[in-house]
């Protein structure tokens, strides 16, 4: 393939990842291809993936998607972080808010001043000094072009797919309506040729988007690309999610409660809210967790609770041949930090930054597969982080993820925070030190030792500046309208 000019793009799968392919090519690369997308009506979508982090806002501004609409079109909420309950300690709560925490200096993290102010009997909670923690604690919520505050979004999945359907088509993109019958490739290189459809028909391409989800119809089954298995660090393999009518405002933010076997999660859309039962059938039955789950939602149930099975890994190519894996048939990290749709994301902007116009080399494709491999590992340790970070010993799952083993790179970081307060973003990674910083303190890792650039600062001084923080936070927070008011004015939801 290498020499070969790339022109034609079949992505095999609709859902959220194979529409937000097809929309990102065709608005930035779509006079320089011919894009074409196979999707059956009669196979459904996962869907469930409800909840983003604030890169949705920069991929959907490169898409030119204008915000309001959007949020009434997929009934749309804004979120501004997620509540962790019965993490450290069953009766604990935390939120891990999109925010950042106090002011930095150049010497270390505001944490630090936080820690000393700590010592000296004055510090107050962190997250007092946290804006975006603040308002998801009171359900405020405001933007406009110059509001400095870091939020993403509650969407409704199907009605993202949909709504970007409509925008890929107005582009161009070509949608072929029907199954996969089987996969013709070259004799000589293997490299997918055409993919054949059961009416007969055979779309060819000189370069396959795999969209099939878990069963990777086109990486897996036929490349046979391998996959690499985390689930002795996320044992976690069964979702059941559910919808239910909307009792009350929408609050800005996710809700993931931890149970005995796993965590169940609650998010707010303006027309209904999406739950679901995350766990591990090693420890719970499935009916055991259809109970729990419909005894701990509110409002009328609207759908019949389905169970997903999945591992927890990824595909040891991401790009194998002329076959890139997106979404589900990439890998799957559970989604208790919500980066299932940021892995989509960042998977079709490092495809578009590296597309192989002259063909796909094993160098284009080596580059692709270590940038995807080192941001999802460093993903994957941060949310091993909220397992391994707990005193939690009531079952056996949470005796067991308490005392594994975890990647080294992950102890490095567990012990270089306990010891000394340290805490860092590594160079290409997701989760800054704000992330990191919220979720140990939140799950009782508190550190032995910290910077003593606090002591610098006379303590009356240190004090008086933690009071000015927090009193600036509290009085922009009050002059907030509640979200609920303000996703009324602001992005009030189609009639579905």
């Amino acid at each position: 393939m290498q020499g070969q000019v790339v022109k034609k793009v079949v992505v095999a799968g609709g859902g959220t990842a194979g529409w937000m392919a097809a929309a990102a090519l065709s608005r930035h690369l779509g006079s320089l291809l011919e894009i074409t997308l196979i999707e059956s009506d009669d196979i459904g979508t996962v869907g469930v993936g409800e909840s983003t982090i604030p890169t949705a806002r920069t991929f959907n501004a490169l898409l030119g998607i204008d915000e309001r609409e959007f949020m009434r079109t997929t009934q749309s909420t804004f979120k501004l972080g997620i509540s962790f309950e019965n993490w450290g300690q069953v009766g604990d709560r935390y939120i891990h808010s999109f925010g950042q925490v106090g002011k930095s200096t150049w010497m270390g993290g505001f944490h630090h001043f936080w820690l000393q102010a700590k010592a000296e009997g004055f510090a107050g909670d962190l997250g007092d000094y946290c804006f975006e923690l603040q308002a998801a604690e009171a359900g405020k919520f405001a933007t406009s072009e110059n509001a400095n505050i870091n939020y993403a979004y509650h969407l409704d999945a199907t009605l993202y797919g949909r709504f970007l359907r409509k925008m890929s088509e107005g582009k161009g993109v070509r949608r072929v309506e029907g199954k996969i019958r089987s996969v013709r490739q070259n004799a000589q290189t293997g490299f997918i040729e055409a993919l054949v459809m059961e009416s007969g028909e055979e779309v060819e391409g000189d370069l396959f988007i795999d969209c099939t989800g878990f069963r990777g119809l086109l990486i897996e089954q036929t490349l046979k690309a391998g996959y690499e298995d985390w689930s002795h660090w996320l044992p976690t393999n069964s979702a059941l999610p559910l919808q239910t009518r909307s009792v009350g405002p929408a609050m800005p933010y996710t809700r993931a409660m931890a149970h005995g076997a796993g965590w169940q999660w609650r998010i707010p859309l303006q027309h209904r809210v999406g739950n679901g039962f995350v766990y591990c059938s090693d420890y719970m039955s499935d009916d055991e967790a259809q109970a729990q789950l419909l005894a701990n939602v509110e409002g009328e149930v609207l759908t019949e609770p389905r169970v997903i099975r999945y591992k927890t890994g990824k595909r040891r190519k991401t790009w194998d041949k002329n076959c890139v894996a997106l979404g589900l048939a990439s890998g799957f990290v559970e989604p208790l930090e919500s980066t299932s749709i940021h892995m989509i994301m960042i998977g079709i902007l490092r495809l578009m930054q590296l597309f192989p116009f002259s063909g796909c080399s094993e160098a284009l494709m080596d580059r692709y597969n270590e940038q995807a491999d080192a941001e999802l590992e460093k993903i994957r340790d941060f949310i091993i982080l909220h397992y391994k970070v707990t005193e939690r010993s009531d079952t056996p799952f949470w005796d067991r993820v308490r005392t594994m083993e975890v990647p080294e790179p992950l102890a490095h970081r567990i012990a270089l925070f306990r010891d000394s307060g340290q805490v860092y973003q590594s160079p290409g990674e997701l989760f800054q030190v704000d992330s990191w910083l919220q979720v140990m303190l939140g799950q009782r890792l508190e550190p032995k030792g910290y910077h003593h650039m606090g002591r610098l600062m006379p303590p009356a001084q240190l004090r008086q500046s933690l009071v000015d923080l927090k009193g600036n936070i509290d009085r922009a927070v009050n002059s907030l309208p509640t979200h609920q008011a303000f996703l009324e004015q602001y992005c009030p939801a189609d009639a579905t």
